[in-house]
């Protein structure tokens, strides 16, 4: 598909957010959307809705969905508070990633494959600065690079630290468990060379290890190295600031997206080995965002000021590509061009006149109207479900408009299970209220779009009653006796007749 942004909109019930897997399963496998309807037609939805799992779970395929109190910080970055410790209670507060900037960083991940094409770093690498013994040039450091490890000190503490080991500081014994534990195989390390420079760059390939063989230094993870002895500058890339001599920790300004521009100055990167030599790309993969509900978002607050980079000419690789700083890490962002946003938006909740105009510019949109047609087979007893859907849409269509027409979604459960029972339970419990929400419980109007004018009083689903003119004693003047209240009939939902009056007057 060449159109990045495409939103699916239609009244309730239309389909959307179910067309949104096969739509996605098009983008992804490089198929048309016609081929993927046929494969539901022959093998079943449930065997393409198999394949969409597997790509989420992968995380080529993320949802989410906007509602009023969704803002930027969720969507793209802020500053949110998270517990430190579980035993300590602590909180603190960290630049974290919003929902969609974790995706395109996903996207457009660095890919360390080795020649049996397994790819060394993990879905979400974390980027960890190293000490090894300080700073600059030094032995500990010099054997680390030739034997593709990290090793750090404090050998006179225990083998293993738990939180309530007693440790030189809490510093210590904190920075000794996320080296322990919190690190994983997967993430990367870079090597501190001096406050603004790093002088390798490496991928964690084993858990940690206590090697007792050595002099000092024995706390040891094996590390496959991409880059050694190199000079690179990162104080722009770490949002302007600089690396201090603590032993570890988390570079949360940087992803592993950001090191691809580093990395590509050293082609000849390779592991010692000839035999498992690796080669470092971009992930090349397609990715689908799916964000359900678009219209109920806030777009300018959720999208600020990347909203431009949404647009297909402006992703990153395009001729105008365009990049912003981000507010708080300060760090360039662009959206990557295998990145697709599908929407769904609901138009009964809000017209698509009404979106905001900087975002229709920038979607394709596909309407999803009501499918009578899908219901074709559906009877309860003699009721016509397709016959009957397609009336009462007729009716609304003329009565309010067609952006708020019934879905046929609302009685596809019919095809399992076409019992009077069933159907009784989809209008009482989703037809008859959303109806009511729709005219603002004017039951007239309502009576028109069920056909209760035509009908004998005990088929109307909704009754006309008199008020009793002694009702509020006989000296009340009012023209309150022309005026009618109106009941819902419980027994109508059980008679067949109720329903076949609807479109067979």
């Amino acid at each position: 598909m060449n159109d990045k942004n495409i939103i699916l909109y239609g009244p309730p019930g239309t389909g959307k957010t179910y067309n949104t897997v096969k739509y996605a399963l098009a983008i992804i496998e490089n198929k048309s959307f016609e081929q993927i309807e046929e494969e539901v037609d022959g093998a079943g939805y449930e065997h393409v809705f198999l394949r969409y799992k597997e790509y989420k779970d992968k995380g080529q395929i993320a949802f989410t969905t906007f509602h009023q109190s969704f803002g930027y910080e969720e969507f793209i970055e802020g500053i949110k508070p998270v517990v430190d410790d579980e035993n300590t209670g602590e909180i603190k507060y960290a630049l974290e990633p919003g929902v969609f900037k974790a995706f395109c960083d996903s996207a457009s991940k660095l890919k360390v494959v080795t020649s049996n094409d397994a790819d060394l770093i993990s879905g979400n690498p974390t980027v960890w600065k190293i000490s090894l013994e300080g700073a600059g040039e030094n032995p500990t450091k010099t054997d680390c690079f030739r034997n593709n490890c990290i090793r750090i000190g404090w050998d006179h503490l225990p083998k293993h630290i738990e939180f309530d080991t007693t440790c030189d500081t809490s510093t210590v014994r904190d920075m000794l468990i996320d080296f322990q534990d919190t690190m994983s195989i997967g993430d990367i390390v870079l090597s501190l060379f001096n406050k603004t420079t790093i002088d390798a760059i490496g991928i964690v390939i084993g858990d940690y290890d206590f090697d007792d063989s050595l002099v000092e230094y024995k706390r040891k993870r094996a590390v496959k190295w991409l880059a050694t002895n190199i000079r690179e500058n990162i104080y722009a890339l770490n949002g302007n600031t600089n690396l201090t001599l603590r032993t570890l920790y988390k570079l949360n300004r940087i992803n592993s997206s950001d090191l691809m521009e580093i990395i590509e100055k050293y082609p000849e990167i390779s592991s010692n080995s000839s035999s498992n030599s690796i080669s470092v790309e971009r992930e090349f993969n397609n990715y689908v965002f799916i964000i359900d509900e678009i219209n109920r978002g806030n777009i300018s607050k959720i999208f600020g000021e990347l909203i431009t980079l949404i647009e297909t000419s402006k992703r990153l690789g395009k001729d105008e590509e365009l990049t912003a700083i981000l507010p708080y890490s300060k760090k360039k962002f662009g959206v990557p061009d295998n990145v697709y946003i599908l929407g769904t938006m609901n138009t009964a909740d809000r017209s698509i006149a009404l979106l905001d105009t900087a975002l229709r510019r920038r979607f394709k949109f596909i309407e999803m109207m009501p499918q009578s047609l899908v219901l074709d087979d559906v009877f309860v007893h003699d009721i016509e479900i397709s016959k009957l859907l397609e009336k009462m849409n007729k009716r609304i269509e003329v009565l309010y408009d067609r952006e708020h027409m019934i879905g046929h979604a609302y009685f596809i459960e019919l095809k399992e299970d076409p019992s009077i029972e069933r159907l009784a339970s989809i209008f009482k419990n989703s037809i008859i209220p959303l109806l009511q929400e729709y005219f603002y419980e004017d039951y007239k109007k309502i009576q028109l779009i069920l056909g209760d004018v035509n009908k004998t009083d005990e088929l109307k689903f909704i009754r006309s009653i008199k008020i009793d003119p002694n009702l509020f004693g006989a000296s009340l003047e009012t023209d309150i006796d022309d005026k009618d209240i109106f009941q819902i009939n419980q027994d109508a939902f059980y008679n067949i007749n109720s329903y076949t009056q609807i479109y067979d007057l």
